[in-house]
């Protein structure tokens, strides 16, 4: 994680707050993860905003037809309407590290020289990567690729840049060869021991078969 956020930086734990601020960012953010109807009350506290500001924002979204809203006395009941042609970006966003995650696994397969297997730990794997944090990952060089290879590096650069420019946060790289990763893996150093608990393979060989050795079977 670094010191200050670099201006661009994605909130991953609030992605649609990210890009639309304000109540009416916390309002949409609450209705795209509702899996029903939300009363005003409950609503505004999912959000996290006061029920007035709840109701000064909601009218808005419903005369645009992007908030579907149905009468139920004493009270208004609310959800996202989900024929509204911004309805599906919205819910995207909401869902933005599960995409993220997706599109490594993806632009590491197309790479010119693929690795054995990238794993996402640190907070991003855990899903509570705020505007403050890095995207950390490890790639595993292939046995038959040396350690100087530049056509590997040159790999890596382009994966790394690839996903800068997807999400707006640094990437952190651990370059690590097939033949060291089950040691790696059964170490004590903290950050191996993250990296074994809450590691996300988005690519190539599980965790499991990497620590025992099955890429150099």
């Amino acid at each position: 994680m670094r010191a200050a956020c670099y201006v661009g930086d994605m909130d991953f734990l609030r992605p649609v707050q990210s890009v639309i601020p304000g109540a009416t960012g916390r309002v949409l953010a609450a209705l795209a993860e509702a899996s029903g109807e939300l009363s005003l009350r409950s609503l505004a506290k999912v959000a996290g905003v006061s029920a007035a500001q709840a109701s000064r924002v909601l009218p808005g979204l419903v005369a645009v037809g992007l908030v579907e809203r149905r009468e139920v006395p004493p009270s208004s009941m609310f959800r996202l309407s989900p024929d509204h042609c911004a309805a599906g970006p919205l819910l995207d966003l909401s869902r933005a590290r599960d995409r993220v995650l997706s599109e490594m696994g993806r632009r590491a397969a197309c790479l010119g020289v693929p690795p054995v297997s990238v794993i996402v730990f640190g907070s991003f794997a855990r899903g509570e990567a705020d505007a403050m944090s890095d995207i950390d990952a490890v790639l595993v060089r292939p046995a038959s690729v040396s350690e100087e290879d530049p056509e590997w590096w040159a790999s890596l650069g382009e994966w790394s840049e690839a996903l800068r420019r997807a999400t707006g946060n640094h990437i952190e790289v651990l370059e690590v060869g097939v033949a060291e990763v089950a040691a790696r893996l059964g170490s004590r150093r903290s950050v191996w021991q993250d990296i074994r608990r809450d590691g996300v393979v988005v690519h190539g060989l599980s965790l499991e078969d990497l620590a025992a050795g099955e890429a150099n079977a």
